[in-house]
């Protein structure tokens, strides 16, 4: 097993992924072509569309509704000045607002039809009107539509009809429905959902295509496959059609990286951390599955997507430090990316940085990153730190450098704790695993209060690219669902009826993608809330054959999970229980080797031949600069123990051993921090 790690390449992001590419077979001594020849499956993570979304770089959308109906996307179904708000931010009234509308209202049009909640025809779809409306949008530019009609996630159609009639105007237009999109019942929701899917889908094509045709064309004859928010994959020409559902790979890929590793280290319950240069990312592992969630909001626009819950700020390694109009540090949310990146890389960015901070500390080393790949100027870094942070403080440069360095950590921290409490767990039965590129930098600190037993930096042969590995460690994993609103529990030829449709649905999709499995496994559940509650629980549903019983079994685990997150004692029966959307998850092996190597056992303890030298680091403002140990990861063995403070440099990361911290090298490579007692 290699990595290899490469910077991005944007706007022409293809090309950092054939440097890789090729830096993996430079690994394996072999050429470019003989690699992909004899490479079975490329698992591909992609911020593409989240950073479209965020960044407001999408596709012109233009919209068709049910006349009437068209303005739901802006009334927002009341929720939208609070929509992807924290508690606090919702409590403060007067800074509430609702966002940006997604597309103009210009944009925005209406055709006659009506189906009903039963799925039967009350209006016939006008399609002399169809072809009006798509001509205006045609004439208008755009480069795709959505489709969204009232009823369609019981009958789609109409939309389908639609598209049909679309695409006899414009053969070539990205069209996207809401029926296969996001079949589900709330039409504010909905019609975010494909809109959105509209808006990333033409340029993910425009990306994954063309990346695809390079890769065959030099040797590749197994499948590009694509990571999906709720952690598994799916084939690149399918991928544009779901566009949404890609928003959160790579964020999926650490964790379901994490659930691959706890299997081999025996932990059922993990924390997993990734930051990165933009963002830090907490997952959860509970009883060695990831938690989910039905939707995630974006911009404060909700998306239905499945998706492995995951936590994020803007705090990652190339997070800005600024001072506010009242004398506060900030670090984040706004990030110097790529390029030009933290002021120290040298490519024309002036505001100082965490990683520029990391640079002033000691904590990285001046020969750089990527193995001196990516050398850095220790100048550049203080004049930014001295400019943007510590002129405005009256501070030091040292001083506002390690101002920056714990505010990262005491961030990150209280994102885990929320992250962790919230979901109705004590993260005293958890254990943190560390990756990314600044995350083995930064995990003693913003760990050190969250009462963990331990944190479990993975190295070896992944190091850096641990998500990269969890990409190509994961399965296909392809989803079906439909929305039926009625009073649970339901009896057992409602069960049988819903589920068989979904898996029929699920058992041609995977058909489509033209992968060989090894396995296949089906995952039910339904969203179940109490009546009159606004919100849903996702609860698990038996896949042994239905009785008239099981309705009821299900409806214990969905009180026994509510009590467990509100309360014990917080369920109320008495109110009545509504099931409103039916889902079936697959889960599709490829046959990746999963397992990691062992590594070679030291013959004690001490890492004495492992030791470089000493240079001198701040890891605590109490503490300021000392002596600090660096060793060199390639020379560690399992079994040799670090006592805190001291540096590990890997080719790809460094990781940071407090005082009061012990580092141990487990079997698999990976160091292992505990906190001693009466530490710091």
């Amino acid at each position: 097993m290699v990595s290899a790690k490469t910077p991005t390449t944007p706007p022409n992001r293809e090309i950092g992924v054939l440097r890789a590419i090729e830096d993996l077979a430079g690994e394996l001594d072999v050429g470019v072509g003989e690699l992909l020849s004899q490479t079975d499956y490329i698992a591909h993570g992609t911020t593409a569309s989240i950073n479209a979304l965020v960044q407001g770089s999408v596709a012109e959308v233009g919209l068709i509704a049910t006349k009437g109906h068209r303005d739901a996307i802006y009334i927002m179904n009341a929720e939208g000045r609070t929509l992807g708000k924290s508690a606090h931010e919702v409590q403060d009234t007067l800074r509430q607002r609702k966002p940006a509308a997604l597309i103009p209202k210009s944009r925005a049009l209406e055709v006659t039809e009506r189906i009903d909640y039963a799925g039967r025809v009350l209006v016939p779809l006008d399609e002399d009107e169809v072809r009006r409306v798509t001509r205006s949008l045609v004439d208008q530019g755009v480069e795709a539509i959505a489709v969204c009609l009232l009823w369609s996630f019981k009958n789609g159609a109409h939309e389908r009809r639609i598209r049909e009639l679309i695409q006899e105007i414009a053969p070539d237009l990205y069209v996207t429905l809401s029926s296969e999109v996001s079949p589900r019942i709330r039409e504010f929701a909905r019609t975010s959902t494909t809109i959105m899917n509209a808006q990333v889908g033409p340029k993910l094509r425009t990306y994954l295509l063309p990346l695809q045709k390079q890769l065959e064309e030099g040797g590749l004859t197994g499948p590009l496959l694509v990571m999906q928010s709720e952690g598994g994959t799916i084939t690149a020409e399918k991928a544009p059609e779901h566009a949404i559902t890609t928003v959160g790979s790579v964020l999926s890929g650490g964790v379901i990286g994490g659930m691959r590793l706890a299997e081999q280290l025996g932990h059922r319950n993990v924390i997993t951390t990734d930051v990165g240069g933009t963002t830090f990312l907490a997952g959860l592992i509970v009883d060695r599955e990831p938690v989910m969630a039905p939707g995630s909001v974006v911009n404060q626009f909700p998306i239905n997507a499945a998706t492995i819950r995951v936590h994020t700020i803007g705090s990652g390694g190339g997070a800005l430090a600024t001072v506010d109009a009242g004398g506060n540090l900030r670090l984040g949310p706004r990030s110097a990316e790529a390029v030009p990146g933290p002021a120290c890389y040298g490519n024309g960015g002036t505001r100082p940085t965490n990683t520029d901070a990391n640079l002033v500390l000691g904590i990285l080393s001046e020969r750089g990153l990527l193995g001196g790949r990516k050398p850095l100027r220790p100048d550049l870094a203080r004049q930014a730190i001295h400019e943007h942070v510590a002129q405005p403080l009256g501070l030091a440069v040292e001083e506002a450098a390690i101002a920056i360095h714990e505010v990262q950590n005491a961030q990150a921290g209280d994102l885990l704790r929320r992250a962790v409490v919230q979901a109705g767990y004590d993260p005293r039965d958890f254990v943190v695993y560390a990756f990314g590129g600044a995350g083995p930098a930064h995990c003693a600190g913003y760990c050190q209060d969250l009462g963990v037993s331990e944190v479990v930096v993975p190295l070896g042969p992944v190091a850096s690219a641990f998500s990269a590995y969890g990409l190509a460690a994961s399965d296909v994993v392809l989803s079906a669902e439909l929305s039926d609103p009625s009073a649970f529990p339901v009896g057992k030829a409602t069960l049988e009826s819903h589920y068989a449709r979904l898996e029929a649905d699920l058992q041609r999709a995977l058909d489509r993608q033209q992968v060989k499995f090894r396995d296949v496994t089906l995952q039910r559940e339904v969203d179940l809330r109490y009546s009159m509650q606004v919100t849903e629980l996702a609860t698990a549903v038996p896949d042994t054959k239905f009785t008239e019983h099981t309705g009821h079994e299900i409806l214990e685990r969905f009180e026994e999970q509510y009590e467990r997150i509100n309360g014990s004692g917080a369920g109320y029966r008495e109110a009545g229980v509504q099931a409103i959307t039916y889902r079936v998850r697959a889960k599709a092996g490829l046959g990746f080797p999963v397992v990691l190597p062992e590594v070679p056992e030291a013959d004690g303890p001490d890492p004495a031949a492992a030791l470089l030298g000493e240079r001198s680091v701040c890891l605590d403002s109490q503490l300021g600069f000392v002596p600090t140990p660096v060793y060199d990861y390639a020379r560690l063995r399992a079994g040799h123990e670090l006592t805190g403070p001291a540096i590990v440099e890997v080719p790809t990361t460094v990781v940071v051993v407090p005082a009061g911290v012990t580092g141990r090298v487990d079997r698999l490579g990976n160091l292992v921090l505990s906190y001693r007692e009466g530490r710091p």
